[in-house]
């Protein structure tokens, strides 16, 4: 290992006990074999590290390291007999072999996992650590009806396995399903983690979600505007007839009553808000000039009045 145990775990001489503890679990965490199976660097780092925590979290052989009474391994150094007294004591920590304790190794892993006691490091070595895997976010477009009236879509996994994920109605564009168990493997024993998957709604070229209403801009004539009437309206239960007053302007809206989204954990649905636009004519013919030249003649009207000059 370096001759030089602040240098493998990244922190200075004159380090407090906390900030090695926190270096050393930063790079077991990072380093551990059953974390990175197969990765010969990543095992010696780790190694390097247990070691280098072992000397540096006792407050004693730490103060004899830097005295210069043992070096990084903790054997004596020539003609220094302190360490030997030390050494046969029970409260050695290089009689097992130089790792970090179990224990320091349980806590770290409890704090990374959640994994305390049963099946990890305590009373046991570092090859029976288990602990859940990790979570798997995805991201899955769906159609707006589908957000509105709910559906069951298929997902694809790395793997190339295919779950079915259930969308409930009225699911919002951003919000998470969580598939329990769908995640990655676990370690040693332990449980799959679980699958995130956000929700991502389509745009509709019709209709538009606010909240639990839905808006439709619903384009009128001119003669429907002036005369009113029925004029058909699409839903996203399909097509009814809407009543348009008479002398209708841009702008105003209609209500549907509980033809929007229905609302979450109730029956009741929200409205359908239906916003009239009076559209001209492609084409503006003789006949219509002549008969808003006559009818400007006989009947005046300032829908600007009022507006400030």
């Amino acid at each position: 290992m370096s001759d030089n145990p602040y240098s493998v775990l990244g922190v200075s001489k004159d380090a407090s006990a906390a900030e090695i503890k926190k270096a050393y679990r930063r790079i077991a965490k990072n380093c551990h074999p059953d974390l990175k199976p197969g990765d010969a660097k990543a095992e010696a780092k780790f190694k390097a590290a247990a070691a280098a925590y072992d000397l540096l979290k006792d407050p004693e052989t730490r103060a004899k390291f830097d005295r210069g009474e043992i070096d990084a391994s903790g054997q004596e150094r020539p003609q220094q007999h302190y360490y030997r007294e030390y050494a046969e004591t029970a409260g050695n920590p290089y009689r097992a072999g130089g790792a970090a304790e179990d224990d320091d190794m349980s806590d770290i892993f409890a704090q990374f996992f959640g994994n305390r006691g049963n099946g990890g490091f305590n009373g046991g070595r570092a090859r029976e650590f288990h602990a859940p895997g990790h979570n798997v976010n995805y991201s899955l477009q769906i159609s707006f009806l589908d957000a509105v009236f709910g559906a069951t879509q298929k997902l694809t996994l790395p793997n190339g396995d295919r779950i079915e994920v259930k969308i409930p109605a009225g699911i919002t564009d951003g919000q998470t399903i969580r598939l329990r168990g769908k995640g990655a493997p676990g370690y040693g024993e332990g449980p799959p983690g679980d699958a995130l998957v956000t929700i991502r709604v389509a745009e509709h070229p019709v209709f538009k979600r606010e909240g639990d209403d839905i808006r439709i801009t619903l384009p009128i004539t001119i003669d429907e505007a002036v005369l009113g009437g029925k004029v058909p309206a699409p839903t996203i239960d399909g097509r009814v007839n809407v009543t348009v007053p008479e002398g209708t302007s841009s702008g105003k809206t209609l209500r549907l009553r509980g033809k929007g989204v229905r609302k979450r954990g109730s029956d009741k649905r929200g409205d359908q808000l239906i916003e009239l636009s009076v559209v001209m004519p492609d084409k503006i013919d003789d006949e219509l000039k002549q008969f808003m030249q006559n009818w400007r003649k006989s009947h005046s009207y300032d829908p600007r009045k009022g507006m400030p000059a």
